[in-house]
This record gives C-alpha cells, structure tokens and sequence, in this order.
C-alpha cells in the first residue's frame, strides 16, 4: 500500500487490527503516523500505549499488554515502535501471532524508523496479509519539486517551477526543513503566488539557531559550535523532543554507513541508497572517520534515552543528556572513556 492508498483508506474504511508503516523518512513516519492517531481517537480507541523497542525489550511485556484488558476505553491503540526496523527473532514472532489473531477492540501500530527491501520478512507478510503495510520511500532529488509544490497548495500557496526549485535545492532533500519553510510561508504569505525572486527573499533569511545546523556542526567534528547552536536553540524556546527526530535519523544512517564501513562494503553506494545528498557525504565521512560502528550505535541508543527523558519515560536531565549526545557527536571515540 503507498501513502496515498492509506490516506484514502483512513478516510474510508475502520483501522485493520495491526498496521506497519515503514519509512527512514522523519516526516513521512511522523505525519502517517499522526494521521492514524487522528483516525483511531475518531473510532473510539481512546487509550494507548507506547513501546519503544531496543536489545534489551522484554517482549512479554508487550504480550501481557494485548492480552490484558482496557481499564479505561473498550478500545485501544498500541504503538511498537522499531528504530532499526527490525525486531529480531522474537519480536518477529509476536507480530506475526497477532496479526494472525488480533485481539478484540485492539489497533497494533508498528512504526519501522529504518527500511529497506532486505527488511521485508515474514512478520512481514504477515502483517501485509493481514493488517495494512506501508513502506514509504525516501524521496529522490527529482521527485522534490513535485512534493513540495503539492505541500504549497495544501497550505493554500502557489509556486511556480522555478520558485519550487530554488527551495528544493536550498533544502537539499530535507523534508522536515522543507516542512518548516512552507508552515512560515503559509503564516507570512498567506494565499500568495511565490515566483523565484519571492521565494529566494522569503527563505534567505533561515532562524539564527536550527537543528539542522546543530547537527552539520555535530557531524563536522565542532562540538564547540554544536553546544553554542544547542544554547541558542534553547534560549529560543525550543523544547528537546522537537531536537530528536532529525537527530536521530541522521545517527541512524551513520549506523548503516558505519556497518557498511565495517564489513568491508560499498560506501558510496550506501550513501545513495540512505539518500544522502552529495554535499552532505563528505560531512559523514569526516564523521565516519572519527568513531566506529559500536560508537554510532551507542549514540543511537543514546538518543532514544535522551527522547524517552524529555517525554518524562526517564530519569535525568533532557538537556544534559542532549548536551552530552551533541558532544559525543562530535567526538565518538571520547565515550568508549
């Protein structure tokens, strides 16, 4: 099923007990899976639940969840969410058993942060036989312009071709900078038609501190300059769980390049099929070159420590430990100390 398909069936027809969508995409992840949450509060599944899946997750904990009862709704929803895409043996086994026998009055959301064709196994198909699978693709440069002419019209924007391509190439295949620019443009230039000269002043001019800065600098081996954009962003007002998302994508694909790296394979090819954009590979490269692969992953499991405090699931400091992961960004070998 694309991302099409599932918005015409979401408006349609009732949630299917068990629904994966896939995608190493932020915004194409968070925004399904936001719209499947709309869907199911408007059905009456009024409770939820969330597991985030690392090595070490009982997965009896999720067993005991679907076989217990609802202590505040008949309905409910229960999100699995996958950082690496892959539950291991297990898990895979506990998703397949239940989308082959749900439980009543139940919505599974499983939500795969990495994905690829090699990821697409039996518990799997068996979610695709029974439930909804939805893999969505990381956008190719020339698919841009189209994505974000039809996000403009969406906000009630117009743009002409050349308008459209000036801020795909300034976003260089972001789509959550993407995303950003188009909300300001909707909120200053509400209903306008952007030609080129209109585009290129309105989005000239990007906030003083970014997250998409934060990490370039993170990436560059800068920790001084990463720390200094991370102050910033929270002078501002920026709340750390806005941070994650973009963090956490880029430390996934530093994994993939990373394990490539490691068992001897094609980096460059890998860099393509992770969609980075030519200007962003030597920023990884630099970074590939400062840490090795359990580096990488001990940043990863960091970030999802650092989202799992800032939504109060931990004990600590959210913008310390932010503080800390920025830092190990830009250094990994200072934390096998």
């Amino acid at each position: 099923m694309t991302q099409a398909q599932l918005e015409q069936r979401l408006a349609r027809d009732p949630l299917p007990p068990v629904l994966l969508l896939a995608s190493a995409e932020p915004l194409l992840l968070l925004e399904t899976s936001d719209a499947v949450r709309q869907r199911a509060r408007e059905q009456g599944y009024a409770e939820r639940t969330v597991f985030e899946i690392d090595n070490s997750f009982d997965w009896s904990e999720l067993t005991a969840s679907l076989a217990s009862l609802s202590l505040f709704s008949s309905r409910r929803l229960i999100e699995v969410r996958l950082p690496t895409g892959r539950p291991g043996k297990q898990g895979g086994e506990k998703l397949a058993a239940f989308a082959q026998d749900p439980a009543p009055d139940t919505v599974l959301l499983v939500q795969a942060a990495q994905w690829s064709r090699a990821h697409e196994v039996a518990w799997v198909k068996a979610v695709d036989r029974d439930g909804w699978f939805v893999p969505m693709w990381p956008l190719k440069p020339n698919d841009m312009p189209g994505w974000i002419g039809r996000r403009l019209a969406a906000r009630g924007l117009r743009a002409d071709s050349q308008a459209t391509a000036l801020l795909a190439e300034r976003i260089e295949g972001n789509l959550l900078a993407a995303a950003q620019e188009i909300d300001k443009l909707a909120l200053l230039c509400p209903g306008a038609t952007l030609d080129a000269a209109t585009m290129q002043a309105m989005v000239a001019d990007s906030a003083r501190y970014d997250v998409f800065g934060l990490v370039e600098a993170a990436l560059a081996g800068d920790a001084t300059h990463a720390l200094r954009i991370l102050a910033g962003l929270r002078g501002e007002g920026t709340q750390v769980p806005a941070l994650v998302p973009w963090m956490s994508s880029q430390l996934m694909i530093l994994v993939k390049l990373a394990t490539t790296q490691a068992r001897g394979g094609n980096l460059a090819q890998a860099m393509q099929k992770a969609g980075l954009w030519q200007s962003k590979e030597a920023a990884f490269k630099r970074a590939l070159g400062r840490g090795r692969l359990p580096d990488f992953e001990r940043l990863l499991a960091a970030c999802a420590r650092v989202e799992r405090i800032s939504k109060g699931r931990g004990e600590g400091d959210a913008w310390v430990e932010m503080e800390r992961l920025v830092a190990g960004i830009a250094a990994p070998r200072a934390l096998r100390d």
